[in-house]
């Protein structure tokens, strides 16, 4: 931990794990933004966040399917759009400390990783976990262990016993710099290899 840190509150996480019966799927992100951010009480709610477009254009083919008319996001079709499909959502990080007080990665100070073991229990249909960015793979491997794929792509990690396929994804924040089409032109073909898109 830097120096920088020393007098910097720690800050635990704000949600409780989603695992919906059925999860088939693991999504773990980073860390939430400070809640000024936040358009709903849920997994990527800040407005500047691309998650739940992509997942309208590659689910329903309309990227607005799961926004409100002023721009945030309609928290009860996201949940319900989650346990219909087996998608769990949870962060690699569940106590962290923000050098900039700001959403960004860069200056993230991970002081406890989450039980990804203790999820994975709890959802026996899981096979797979997505993480989505760099920030939420090395916080990932440095608990858990194992090779890290190539964006796009996966490894294989075992974790607490189990081997499962791990997922590199591009970041869904705006701060990385790829088009929408081109974020979901990944996500679609881990969702179909994973079975919870039809290929077409």
């Amino acid at each position: 931990m830097t120096k920088q840190s020393h007098n910097i509150a720690l800050e635990s996480h704000p949600l409780e794990p989603f695992l919906p019966h059925g999860g088939r799927i693991l999504m773990l992100g980073s860390f939430p933004p400070p809640r000024q951010r936040w358009s709903m009480n849920f997994f990527y709610p800040n407005k500047q966040n691309d998650m739940w477009r992509i997942m309208g254009l590659l689910f329903f083919g309309d990227k607005d399917r799961f926004v409100r008319a002023d721009g945030g996001f309609d928290e009860d079709t996201v949940r319900s759009f989650c346990s219909e499909r087996g998608i769990a959502l949870f962060d690699t990080a569940c106590e962290v400390k923000r050098l900039n007080n700001d959403a960004s990665d860069k200056f993230l100070v991970v002081t406890r990783c989450s039980d990804i073991g203790a999820m994975l229990a709890e959802m026996p249909q899981c096979r797979a976990i997505a993480v989505t960015g760099q920030k939420a793979l090395d916080t990932l491997l440095s608990s858990v262990g194992g090779e890290a794929p190539s964006i796009g792509s996966f490894t294989e990690v075992t974790i607490a016993g189990r081997t499962v396929r791990l997922y590199r994804m591009p970041s869904s924040s705006r701060a990385y710099p790829l088009a929408l089409d081109k974020k979901a032109e990944s996500y679609k073909a881990m969702f179909e290899k994973e079975g919870l898109l039809p290929v077409l």
